[in-house]
């Protein structure tokens, strides 16, 4: 990032580079879903849309940033000559997106350092739902925003959780029926702090709803890199708090978003402390 780029400058080229592929992934959607393949299991899919959506994206970032390294989830991760890395999920929530759920999203994110969330640092990133028409972004340092369709931007601050009420909590179920013991009794462990539980099909969404005061809020097991990287920086820049393992950073085998105090007893309730 030189002298004349700001994290607004990605911020920005995210959030331009989010419409267009959304727009493109909610007409794929309007015209048929086909599924391309599956990935882990034979739920876990993949739609032609998520590839061509990736591949859009990574065209539209070659032509703006050439000397960028890329990291998407259908096509892996290329080197780059500049220290930022685009993290992208062309198409996160693929399920409820092949069932015609609205609650789906293209997720691009710019982080520097090596593209492993226990190192590198987010810089910009930009959530894009296309069906629900509404576009959550923040760059480091310059807070987290929501733009609903043609609507001014507004700036999103995590809930102040009432612990006598119960919590709003999301989580998800990873793919492997093998997952389901342990992710069972983890959502048990937690539900004596809540008041209820959502399972929106969205890691992207999930953390940009803790962002927006939504959901009091999140955790999951299973995550990828390209699943909460623009996400995970909405929270934080909303004034929340993200974590998990390992060394306490979001990953693979948790990832936990909330406010501070929320965040805590969540850690606390999981770890079964």
């Amino acid at each position: 990032m030189t002298a004349a780029e700001t994290p607004s400058d990605l911020e920005q080229l995210a959030r331009d580079i989010a419409r267009e592929a959304g727009a493109l992934a909610h007409r794929r959607r309007e015209e048929g879903v086909q599924i391309a393949a599956t990935k882990s299991t034979l739920a876990d899919i993949v739609t032609a849309a998520d590839r061509e959506v990736e591949a859009l994206i990574r065209e539209r970032l070659a032509q703006k940033r050439p000397d960028d390294g890329f990291f998407g989830e259908e096509s892996g991760a290329e080197q780059g000559t500049s220290p930022i890395t685009w993290v992208v999920d062309p198409i996160d929530g693929t399920v409820n997106y092949a069932y015609g759920i609205p609650s789906y999203a293209v997720s691009i994110a710019a982080v520097e350092g090596e593209p492993d969330p226990t190192r590198w640092r987010a810089l910009a990133g930009a959530v894009y739902a296309p069906a629900l028409g509404e576009l959550f972004s923040a760059a480091a340092g310059g807070g987290a925003w929501l733009q609903a369709g043609d609507a001014d931007a507004h700036r999103l601050a995590v809930r102040e959780h009432a612990p006598d009420a119960g919590a709003l909590l999301a989580t998800g179920f990873g793919y492997d029926p093998a997952t389901h013991v342990g992710d069972l009794a983890r959502l048990e462990r937690v539900m004596p702090l809540a008041r209820d539980i959502r399972r929106i099909g969205s890691a992207a969404l999930d953390l940009c709803y803790v962002a927006a005061g939504r959901l009091d809020g999140y955790f999951e097991r299973g995550l990828n890199p390209w699943d909460h990287a623009a996400g995970a920086l909405v929270v934080e820049e909303a004034g929340g708090r993200v974590g998990g393992l390992p060394g306490g950073r979001p990953g693979t085998p948790l990832t936990i978003a909330a406010g501070a105090e929320l965040f805590v007893r969540l850690d606390e309730a999981i770890d079964g402390r």
